[in-house]
């Protein structure tokens, strides 16, 4: 279980941006993080990876891990960021990366194996050794997931992951994510614009608003109520053929 216990932080010489955040994941359960630019989802991400100190407890299976290095939280928490960078490397070895963590300096054959399997449960082996900045949008977000699934972690967070696709990348991206969760147990966390797509992807929805947490629970606390008070706009819940979709306007 995945669980943050009234996290703070504040930029120095600065409000807080981070004002006792509380939320909690099981295991191979998908958590999505909602809220206006601004509201703070950024900055929480960053203090779960510890790419910033915050004050309050981040536990994995009641282990707090909020003080643990870069190197040893890495192998509980992988990271796929919006903004993709691998350099001029081939997809083989941009998913390597990906073990550094595990192996320090020179990789070894079990490196390579873990390498191997991740590419072909992906479905990249036929690309390995391409350089991964020829790849299409899609393709590059599929390796990224893949390097994040080299660090063999417990926990996926994600930021924004299909803010640059189109439709059908999309779909396709959130579909892989709902697999590993469902088939490898792995929890996410994930920040997602489009309500559309959260609400047909996610298990648990956090609506985050001036720092805070403001509503908790599952799909059905997305509605015109929570809505406008996070995100500022009016909207309507329809319904069809058993498939809910949120409407903005008056």
């Amino acid at each position: 279980m995945f669980e943050i216990k009234d996290l703070k932080f504040a930029y120095k010489k600065s409000v807080p941006v981070l004002k006792g955040v509380n939320l909690a994941l099981e295991e191979g359960e998908i958590g999505v993080l909602l809220g206006k630019n601004g509201a703070g989802k950024s900055t929480l991400f960053k203090c779960v990876l510890g790419l910033l100190k915050a004050t309050g407890e981040i536990l994995f299976d009641d282990k707090d891990i909020s003080k643990a290095s870069r190197t040893e939280r890495a192998k509980l928490i992988a990271y796929v960021p919006q903004e993709l960078s691998f350099g001029e490397l081939t997809v083989f070895d941009s998913v390597l990366t990906g073990r550094i963590a595990r192996f320090g300096l020179i990789a070894g054959q079990d490196d390579r194996e873990v390498v191997n399997r991740v590419l072909e449960e992906l479905e990249l082996t036929h690309i390995a050794t391409k350089n991964v900045n020829q790849l299409s949008g899609g393709e590059r977000q599929k390796v990224a997931i893949a390097r994040a699934l080299a660090q063999e972690p417990q926990m996926l967070v994600f930021d924004e992951p299909t803010g640059n696709l189109d439709v059908q990348n999309e779909q396709l991206i959130f579909g892989l994510a709902k697999r590993i969760a469902s088939e490898k147990k792995i929890t996410i966390l994930i920040a997602i614009h489009n309500l559309n797509f959260a609400m047909d992807f996610g298990d648990k929805f956090f609506m985050m608003k001036d720092g805070e947490i403001k509503h908790t629970g599952g799909v059905e606390i997305l509605n015109e109520n929570t809505i406008s008070d996070v995100f500022g706009v009016k909207a309507a819940i329809l319904e069809a053929e058993g498939r809910k979709a949120i409407v903005y306007g008056g």
